[in-house]
């Protein structure tokens, strides 16, 4: 048993649309996931870390980070501080905590002289934990 559909001469008509909607869909869906994860993969503060072989230790939630870049200058968090502004800004970030430790990162091209400038106006301030931070050296075999 056989359909008539229409009549014997009219053949189904081919289309040669292609179909976007689809195709628009899954980049509107990319897209948006892009926008949401390119915030969260870049560095707020660029500074080029030394490599260290040191065991991996456990960091707090709210580190309190000190950044001295290669122009010498200082940002707390993401925030840059002028030198003499250096104590006052700490006091706010650590809410006056003089035991919270100060996790220290400088950059490459620092010298080792002006590093212990800083960690001299930490000691200054009264901030007597401090830990240097560095990047993690891949053990070669």
């Amino acid at each position: 048993m056989a359909i008539r559909l229409g009549r014997e001469d009219d053949d189904f008509a081919e289309t040669h649309e292609i179909n976007v909607t689809p195709f628009i869909d899954v980049i509107l869906v990319l897209l948006i996931i892009f926008m949401i994860a390119a915030p969260l993969a870049t560095v707020d503060v660029a500074v080029d870390l030394p490599s260290s072989t040191v065991e991996k230790q456990q960091r707090p939630d709210k580190p309190v980070f000190l950044t001295v870049k290669s122009d010498l200058s200082l940002a707390v968090g993401d925030d840059a501080v002028a030198r003499d502004a250096l104590a006052s800004v700490l006091a706010v970030a650590t809410k006056n905590n003089k035991d919270e430790r100060i996790f220290l990162r400088a950059d490459r091209a620092v010298s080792y002289g002006d590093v212990m400038e800083v960690m001299n106006a930490l000691r200054a301030s009264g901030y007597l934990k401090i830990a240097l931070v560095g990047l993690e050296a891949r053990e070669q075999k």
